[in-house]
């Protein structure tokens, strides 16, 4: 064998020894991970973000898949014809929207578990409604009506913990019910924080479009590795945070204030990113932490 080879085998040895103790710390722990953005759309990234959540399960972490959906809504609610109309930043879900959006997660979701199982992985398909996972009061965007769009009241996470018990994992669509068991729409990211919420869950990742949190969106020199919350706090109070990320670092601010550890923002453009970020000393996103939660070392 040549010093060439050796040296590629060592540099892959030190991967895997750099994270034993991410392994170590994080073994038994509940991961949810809040799947959406064009990682959903390519099929080659698709299979990548399941492989890392099987890795996550087969070194023994106990992960949770929360998937989004909206670009394939929005294609089939043209392909019938509407077009989709977004208030406020959220989708405007009048009855017949509130059909194709159940019958397109549904199909998003099998597709998933469909790509679990090719893996090597048990996964069992649910959704928020499956034994009252979500419930869901209306919500409105400003005081305007948008129509089956909930907001999680109450979260009965007991079928998640039966499922992580038999050693499956759960993939869960954003559809939950209201007290009249009407169903509806409910934005992933929250979801996904009620859910990680629920479960005290030691991190919450989610996978996004951009890189991470900037102090200045236009230079990407200005991406923050490490955010303590009331860093994140001051970030929002100062301006800094604007557009979509406003609503999302909020979501993360309260899934730590609520007991979740840790919450990641990821590019899940990049291949292999849950594993760079949970693995490896540095990461590649953006780490948001509970005041007692150390920095990385």
């Amino acid at each position: 064998m040549t010093n060439m080879n050796v040296n590629v085998l060592l540099e892959k040895a030190e991967v895997l020894i750099e994270a034993l103790p991410y392994i170590q710390r994080f073994n038994g722990k509940i991961i949810v991970v809040k799947y959406g953005g064009s990682a959903m759309l390519d099929e080659s990234l698709k299979r990548q973000v399941i492989q890392d959540v099987a890795l996550l399960k087969l070194v023994g972490l106990k992960p949770v898949i929360v998937h989004g959906g909206g670009k394939e809504i929005s294609r089939w609610v043209e392909k019938t014809g509407m077009e989709p109309e977004f208030v406020k930043g959220f989708r405007k879900t009048d009855a017949e929207t509130m059909e194709i959006v159940e019958m397109v997660l549904n199909k998003v979701n099998k597709s998933l578990v469909q790509l679990a199982l090719e893996i090597g992985v048990n996964a069992v398909g649910i959704s928020g409604k499956d034994a009252g996972l979500l419930n869901v009061s209306k919500k409105t965007a400003d005081g305007e009506d948008i129509g089956f769009v909930g907001d999680v009241k109450k979260t009965n996470p007991q079928i998640i913990y039966d499922l992580l018990e038999k050693d499956f994992l759960p993939i869960i669509c954003p559809v939950g019910m209201d007290d009249e068991f009407n169903s509806y729409n409910i934005n992933a990211d929250d979801a996904a924080c009620a859910i990680a919420e629920a479960l005290s869950a030691e991190k919450l990742a989610f996978l996004t479009d951009i890189e991470g949190v900037y102090k200045n969106p236009n230079d990407p020199k200005t991406l923050i590795s490490e955010l303590k919350i009331d860093d994140a706090k001051k970030l929002i109070a100062d301006g800094y945070i604007g557009g979509g990320m406003l609503p999302k670092l909020n979501n993360c601010i309260d899934a730590i204030e609520q007991g979740v550890s840790r919450v990641h923002i990821l590019d899940g453009r990049i291949p292999h990113c849950l594993l760079l970020e949970f693995f490896t000393n540095r990461g590649i996103g953006t780490a948001i932490l509970g005041e007692d939660e150390e920095y990385y070392n």
